[in-house]
């Protein structure tokens, strides 16, 4: 399905009582969508609601899926169909780096297109550790597969056009009261949890006494979505993905959309323009593609908006969350907003389904905020960091980038290799991807060693507790990760090592465990330790050589048993 095209008209609300679930999602975009999806994965059932009708388009933004993302969606069963909509399968995913669109290249990020993305072995953006790479897209064309996806569970029911105006809640449960954005009635929904998807704007983050907090204008931003037929055949060279524009008369970036004749052009805002209004959009605009007066284009939409570094002093109180937008709001840099929203929602879900299931202890749910507050702290830091390393760039533009000769020519060269430098950290960001630990969290069982060091562009893989377990091939080439399964799996990497009282305590306790074997030559540059105990969302929860002796205390504490004292923290008042 395309981004234009409409699939039949979602649910509607009865009035008055509705049937409940288990969970309800405020917000069917990426996140909420994903989140529904991972929670029917793992037995869950869901209600959505939406404000949008079934089927309309969202915002022409989020050109980008990264790695962690498309396993997420490779384990749910639809990575393929990701990976195939978007832009034509030989359309380059390079980052070009010109005078302006039409103008004169002087730098290149190469990027394999999706009919290269599993060949191609060379660049900064190949050889990554993990069954799927990243994937260039706008959300005009994912948000249709997710939809589509979510929406054929038997487990998800998606309400459209409806809004989501209060949550009580109490130590059995959640009760929503939802709007008919159509008829005008109202229904109330019960659940056990209510988590909010709904955007930078969240009213579920009111509800729950969150606040932003951070940075309220990191740049300015003037975004227009126009159709072009004509640029893609001006431009001199092989067309690229993301476009660069730099020049003294405006700087800005333009993103190929459906790679024929459709472009999204960011123009930033200089420290001398007073406000939006004070810069023309049409000059803007031709200034960063190089065309004049005579070149025609229709603008098909167009936002202003400002980038920002906000992250939630919480995401939770009792048995309310927020995820994605709803948490965290930053300038839009390394692809990560959505990113982040959905590793929200991936960490989330198993935490809920594990409480749900019973096994899951009173300071499970607890570890969601510790885990993914700090995170997406820092990450907000490195998108603003980056913002503003790039603001600092366009203001130093030379009037001479332009020049024919011996000085233009060497001027470019010289930021062609600064301009690589920096933004090969944002697109092709390995430690982003797969970087990210959590070292304070009350479900994991530490050893004292230290995790590798979290950066934009780097990693190294590691069994420390808390980070990501390390992607390998195993048995001929397969993927480990298609080998773990919705609960915990214990990774053993000698088949000397016993493990039968590990896997006779988890019946036990009914916590979920499988036994995966692993050997050669990869697994052992990348596994330090017999046994590595993964999570339900990949990540390291324990490591050893051998089964520990106090195996009631391990239990304890990956299910969120340990030191327990109540459900939840909370803001003083049982029900709101």
């Amino acid at each position: 399905m395309t981004g234009t095209e409409r699939p039949p008209a979602g649910d509607r609300l009865s009035p008055g009582g509705e049937p409940g679930a288990e969970v309800i999602v405020v917000g069917a975009g990426p996140v909420g969508l994903s989140l529904a999806i991972d929670l029917a994965w793992r037995g869950v059932s869901v209600v959505v609601i939406e404000e949008r009708r079934a089927g309309e388009p969202p915002s022409v933004k989020c050109n980008h899926v990264s790695a962690r993302t498309m396993e997420a969606f490779r384990r749910l069963g639809f990575a393929g169909a990701v990976r195939d909509a978007g832009l034509p399968a030989d359309y380059p995913h390079d980052v070009a780096f010109r005078t302006s669109t039409t103008g004169v290249e002087f730098g290149r990020i190469p990027i394999p297109s999706r009919r290269d993305r599993f060949t191609c072995t060379d660049g900064p953006d190949t050889g990554w550790p993990t069954p799927e790479p990243p994937h260039r897209i706008n959300q005009i064309y994912l948000e249709p597969v997710i939809f589509d996806h979510a929406r054929a569970l038997p487990l998800v029911r998606i309400v459209n056009r409806a809004r989501c105006v209060g949550v009580d809640q109490g130590p059995g449960g959640v009760r929503a009261r939802v709007r008919d954005l159509e008829g005008g009635g109202e229904s109330v929904l019960e659940a056990s949890y209510l988590v909010g998807c709904d955007g930078g704007r969240s009213r579920t983050r009111g509800w729950i006494g969150a606040s932003l907090e951070g940075t309220a204008v990191v740049q300015r931003t003037q975004s227009t979505y126009l159709r072009a037929p004509g640029l893609l055949e001006r431009m001199q060279g092989a067309p690229a993905w993301g476009t660069f524009s730099f020049n003294p008369r405006r700087c800005g970036v333009v993103y190929a959309v459906d790679g024929i004749e459709r472009w999204l052009v960011h123009n930033y805002l200089r420290d001398d323009e007073a406000d939006f209004t004070s810069v023309e959009r049409d000059a803007s605009i031709r200034a960063i593609l190089g065309v004049d007066d005579g070149f025609s284009y229709e603008v098909l939409s167009k936002e202003d908006w400002f980038g920002r570094r906000l992250v939630a002093d919480r995401f939770r109180d009792r048995r309310v969350f927020i995820c994605g937008d709803a948490s965290h709001v930053w300038v839009p840099y390394a692809g990560y907003g959505m990113n982040a929203g959905i590793a929200d929602a991936m960490d989330l879900s198993w935490l809920l389904a594990a409480s749900l299931a019973g096994w899951g202890g009173p300071r499970l749910l607890d570890a969601y905020e510790a885990e993914r507050l700090p995170i997406t702290e820092q990450v907000s830091r490195f998108a603003m960091n980056h913002a503003l390393a790039l603001r600092k760039e366009r203001l130093a533009v030379p009037p001479e980038i332009e020049d024919a000769g011996p000085a233009g020519q060497k001027i470019r060269a010289e930021w062609g290799k600064r301009s690589y430098e920096l933004n090969v950290q944002q697109y092709c960001a390995a430690g982003l991807n797969f970087g990210y630990f959590y070292d304070h969290s009350p479900i994991i069982e530490y050893d004292g060693a230290t995790a590798p060091g979290y950066t934009m562009g780097t990693f190294c893989p590691s069994t420390v507790p808390g980070c990501r377990v390390p992607h390998v091939r195993v048995h001929g080439g397969q993927s480990l990760y298609d080998l773990l399964g919705p609960g915990y799996t214990v990774i053993r990497t000698d088949r000397d090592a016993p493990v039968e009282r590990l896997l006779t305590a988890a019946a036990a306790r009914r916590v979920p465990l499988d036994l995966v074997d692993i050997e050669g030559p990869e697994v052992d540059r990348s596994y330090d330790r017999a046994l590595v105990l993964s999570r339900p969302d990949q990540h390291v929860a324990w490591r050893g050589d051998a089964v520990p002796d106090d195996l009631e205390g391990l239990f304890d504490k990956i299910s969120g048993s340990a030191g327990c004292t109540g459900i939840a923290r909370s803001t003083g008042t049982e029900d709101r």
